[in-house]
């Protein structure tokens, strides 16, 4: 087994690794996926947003290409948001 075909909890995978930049090409625009992110991070993707309390966590939903959509808190907002728009969820790891 070789590192390329492990999981990052060192289970082996068969499924094929996708890199970011083909992950964002996917879809034609119509793939998003949902982070958790803490609030001390979102001033990185979400610049605009005024400032958290430390400590809180929240969802971020993010075009395929990583161009940040929203912030809630959370997930099913998320997902639900990304349905209005008609963009299908992955799961990203």
């Amino acid at each position: 087994m070789t590192s390329s075909n492990m999981t990052s909890s060192n289970i082996p995978s068969n499924e094929p690794m996708m890199s970011r930049e083909a992950l964002a090409l996917l879809g034609g625009g119509k793939i998003a996926y949902v982070t958790a992110i803490r609030s001390e991070d979102v001033q990185k993707h979400f610049p605009q947003a005024p400032q958290l309390a430390p400590g809180t966590e929240l969802f971020a939903l993010h075009a395929a290409d990583g161009t940040p959509i929203m912030l809630t808190d959370s997930r099913e907002a998320a997902i639900a948001n990304a349905w209005s728009q008609e963009l299908e969820t992955v799961s990203v790891h």
